[in-house]
């Protein structure tokens, strides 16, 4: 089952990536795989001057499997959903995300990796790993550089919700529309006049110089917080207990150790 649909607009310069599990489009192996596979294709493709990303449905993404991070499951599922993050500082090529409804966990942190970030009033982002006893690797790196520290603990450390309103306030979000419908009308109409004019190749230079801090930060640190994670993080009981009651749907029980 294919769980990402491709098309091109804006005549072949946009390519825009849909998520479309039938459900939360829940970010599993199967899915980043196939996204690995698109990647491959835009390697290739020297005309690209944007990269979407969009849920089917009402949502964005509930985030990465779960079940794929139980403690034989992590070190795998880790290492291949940071391989989005590295894939894409290594295209270059400039991002969108558009976010309608939950984004959360892995979904929030692909909207993160996005260049721009678009949404409409539905739109509720949250990174609620901390409440499952874990901790997520990527926006632990890029919500402070986008937002700042202060804003960016209190987000991750609590995992509560940040609605539209509040995301454009802050300045996560750069536009916010009143419905899907309109979020769609509204990008286009600004990737036509911000984007397409460009150049695709200087587009990707000016990625490479825009994110210099940001992706040496990210290629340095993701390493460490993956081992953070999987080495360390994975071999606590809290951690196990807080993924295992999630699959058992009960409340954790924490030892604080």
């Amino acid at each position: 089952m294919n769980k990402l649909k491709l098309e091109y607009s804006h005549d072949g310069a946009v390519a825009n990536i849909m998520l479309d599990d039938g459900k939360g489009n829940v970010l599993d192996n199967d899915m980043m795989t196939e996204m690995f596979e698109l990647f491959k294709e835009f390697k290739t493709n020297k005309d690209i001057k944007l990269i979407t990303f969009q849920g089917e449905g009402e949502h964005f993404s509930f985030g990465a499997s779960v079940p794929e991070h139980t403690k034989d499951l992590a070190p795998t599922m880790i290492a291949t959903f940071h391989k989005i993050f590295t894939d894409l500082i290594e295209l270059s090529i400039p991002t969108m995300a558009k976010i309608s409804g939950q984004c959360l966990g892995g979904g929030m942190e692909l909207a993160l990796m996005c260049n721009f970030m678009f949404a409409d009033k539905t739109a509720v982002l949250a990174q609620p790993e901390i409440i499952l006893g874990v901790f997520p690797p990527p926006a632990s790196i890029m919500l402070p550089i986008k937002i700042g520290n202060a804003r960016a603990e209190e987000i991750l450390l609590t995992g509560r919700n940040v609605d539209a309103e509040e995301g454009e306030g802050i300045g996560l979000l750069n536009k916010v529309y009143e419905d899907k419908e309109a979020l769609n009308a509204g990008a286009d109409e600004w990737i036509t006049k911000n984007i397409v004019p460009k150049s695709a190749q200087s587009l990707k230079y000016g990625v490479k110089a825009s994110r210099a801090v940001f992706n040496y930060i990210m290629s340095n640190k993701l390493p460490y917080l993956e081992q953070l994670y999987v080495g360390q993080l994975m071999e606590t009981k809290d951690a196990n207990e807080g993924i295992n009651s999630f699959l058992e749907k009960r409340k954790p029980v924490w030892e604080n150790c």
